[in-house]
């Protein structure tokens, strides 16, 4: 009976394991090789298509992944197609289209990544089906790039469209009406290819559509343009640059955000927005307005105290008086914090942030001092009465300590007296340092900015406004680290980057990127030959050092690397 027991369990194991590699087999190369379209009903590129249903047959089992997303149809239907099965493999889809197809138009489905094998998830990639209502296939092609206007990177699943100008076109049409041809670049491509078009004339129009409707909403989506009309078939590639118009200036619902402090929310710009509180108010009362330093959002402090609500008239886009509730909150401890920038050996900046705005201080209270021998060195502010920041400049010695006392050098706009601040530094040593120096191949239209941004491009650590050419442009007191640079054309003078506007026809000022991080070092210099237009693809290497290493000699160099 024992051994009957035995007999059985190992019979059943080796049953289990046998069904355990039916699947996928285990050991030998990876299967690499996508699904392949074996049979279409009816058959790709028909012509005259008059139904509603289309099949496609695999080689191989396969599911979908992302089908929503990753389906792009030109020309964009109303309704999404109705595809099964949806969640189960199959050696075969069905398409079936919901919405009424024009006469004599050339549809193409492009799947992108969505079809897969459905044992590696290998993609049959940008898989197209192609039918037309017509008696003919159209078949001409439109080639182009996408690239962010201030960013280096581009965004994914961009819409790339095409608007046929006919006698009835308006620049309006990208917000009421989908376009004739669209392709999307989906998650890898900055790259795109429009196919099957019917010669013409058109707008080139790219769009990051947060809502995947077709329509351009300034409010969420970045848009591009080609400046002209394209004209059908043409050999030329385009380059379209996605920016985020400036949005028409609004605020959203005041509301109470802390003790005596209101916040207004905005977008547009700051500038053209009014506030003014109404009556009855006390016959002492004072208020101020200053910007939130992280967010897009204003603050309005006021003294003294009003019971129950204030009543406020907002003036952006449109005007309105609002009421604002109000209720006791427990008010927040003044404080104010200390920042040592250490800019350069020679030049520190104190940055003092305040909770409330600081209304006025008292230069004889502050004393910066000498740590060994107390020597008092005197230092530039920088104010703004009734802001939240004050910036001291001080001239230092390298690498000497120092005392940073306040007695009771700061008031605020309540009236409070700020506590005593002490704190110490120590100026930076040339060592601490590395610096950079640029020379430009080609010529920069005047006046441009250089900037030297973190990683992601997306914070300006340092820079320069260029309205003289020179040599070379120096930053002699950078911080280690890796940075990005680019250039920005400005082109109207206002010493900042300015988005476009599609409506006016205003192309984003132009922006250029070294292609590569700038890798920098304490006690490097990097001399650093750009050319713009070939956007260089090398990574800076070092040239000299106290130990040269085979890699980090010269070669053909465009930049030089060399310790101080």
């Amino acid at each position: 009976m024992k051994k009957t027991y035995l007999y059985l369990l190992g019979g059943a194991l080796l049953l289990w394991v046998a069904c355990a590699r039916v699947g996928s087999p285990t050991g030998g190369a990876q299967d690499k090789t996508p699904p392949k379209v074996v049979k279409t009903i009816p058959p790709n590129e028909s012509v005259n298509f008059t139904g509603n249903r289309i099949r496609i047959y695999f080689d191989e089992f396969v599911t979908l992944k992302d089908i929503r997303k990753q389906l792009i149809v030109s020309p964009p239907l109303a309704y999404f197609p109705e595809i099964t099965p949806s969640g189960n493999a199959s050696k075969y889809i069905n398409i079936k289209i919901l919405d009424t197809l024009r006469a004599n138009t050339t549809y193409t489905l492009n799947f992108g990544k969505s079809i897969q094998d459905n044992n590696e998830g290998n993609p049959l990639s940008f898989y197209t089906y192609t039918f037309s209502t017509g008696n003919t296939i159209d078949s001409l092609t439109l080639k182009g790039r996408i690239k962010d206007a201030l960013l280096p990177k581009a965004d994914n699943f961009v819409n790339v469209m095409l608007y046929e100008m006919g006698e009835k076109y308006s620049d309006s049409v990208v917000y009421k009406e989908r376009p004739l041809y669209v392709v999307n670049t989906l998650d890898s491509l900055t790259s795109f290819e429009l196919t099957h078009l019917k010669a013409g004339k058109y707008r080139l129009v790219a769009m990051k559509d947060k809502d995947n409707n077709y329509l351009f909403d300034p409010k969420s989506d970045k848009i591009a343009f080609y400046p002209t009309p394209i004209t059908i078939p043409t050999d030329s590639t385009y380059t379209l640059s996605l920016f985020k118009e400036v949005p028409q200036t609004q605020t959203s619902r005041p509301f109470q955000s802390g003790e005596q402090r209101i916040s207004i929310g905005y977008q547009g710009e700051k500038d053209s927005i009014q506030v003014k509180p109404l009556s009855p108010l006390p016959a002492d009362w004072k208020w101020v307005m200053e910007k939130e330093p992280a967010k897009d959002t204003l603050w309005l402090w006021y003294h003294p105290k009003v019971e129950d609500s204030l009543k406020l008239l907002v003036k952006s886009n449109r005007t309105d008086t609002i009421k604002v509730n109000l209720r006791k909150m427990k008010p927040e401890k003044w404080k104010i914090t200390p920042e040592f920038k250490g800019i350069s050996p020679t030049e520190e900046e104190i940055v003092l942030s305040s909770n409330t705005p600081i209304h006025t201080f008292n230069k004889e209270a502050i004393k910066i001092m000498v740590a060994k021998d107390s020597i008092e060195v005197g230092f530039e502010p920088i104010f703004t009465p009734n802001t939240s920041q004050i910036t001291l400049k001080v001239k230092v010695k390298e690498g000497e300590k120092y005392q940073f006392k306040a007695f009771s050098a700061f008031e605020n706009f309540f009236g409070q007296k700020s506590d005593t601040l002490q704190d110490s530094f120590t100026a930076k040593k040339v060592e601490d340092f590395g610096s950079l120096k640029l020379t430009f191949k080609d010529d920069v239209p005047l006046p441009f900015i250089i900037e030297l941004t973190d990683k992601e491009a997306k914070k300006v650590l340092y820079e320069q406004y260029v309205e003289q050419t020179s040599p070379s442009y120096s930053f002699p007191f950078l911080k280690a680290g890796n940075y990005r640079l680019r250039v920005i054309e400005d082109h109207n003078r206002n010493k900042k980057w300015d988005t476009g506007s599609y409506l006016k026809h205003l192309q984003a000022e132009p922006v250029h990127y070294f292609a590569k991080e700038i890798e920098l070092r304490a006690n490097w210099e990097i001399e650093q030959e750009i050319s713009l237009a070939e956007q260089a693809e090398e990574k800076p290497k070092p040239t000299k050092e106290n130990t040269t290493t085979a890699e980090e000699k010269p070669t053909k160099t465009e930049e030089k690397r060399v310790k101080k």
